[in-house]
């Protein structure tokens, strides 16, 4: 406050710099809050995606299981030759 007052080249100066450094700080505050916010859309997409994931591998044991287990014999339709 001291220095906006006083109208000197050195006061002129200090205030100069203190207006810069508030807006430096006042920018890396808003580029720090976007940087979150996408890393949080990453989460969120990620987060998404593993239970994308989850279901396909479900999917794939369910198919597997289902070809370890032999299917039973099938009755024939139709024509049955006598030795059957």
């Amino acid at each position: 406050m001291l220095s906006s007052v006083l109208n000197s080249e050195r006061a002129i100066h200090v205030n100069n710099q203190i207006i810069r450094i508030f807006t430096k700080l006042r920018m890396m505050l808003t580029d720090h809050t976007e940087i979150r916010l996408e890393i949080e859309k990453i989460k969120k997409k990620s987060d998404n995606q593993n239970k994308n994931m989850e279901i396909v591998f479900k999917y794939l044991d369910e198919l597997l299981e289902k070809q370890e287990r032999p299917n039973p014999p099938r009755k024939r339709i139709g024509y049955k030759p006598d030795d059957l």
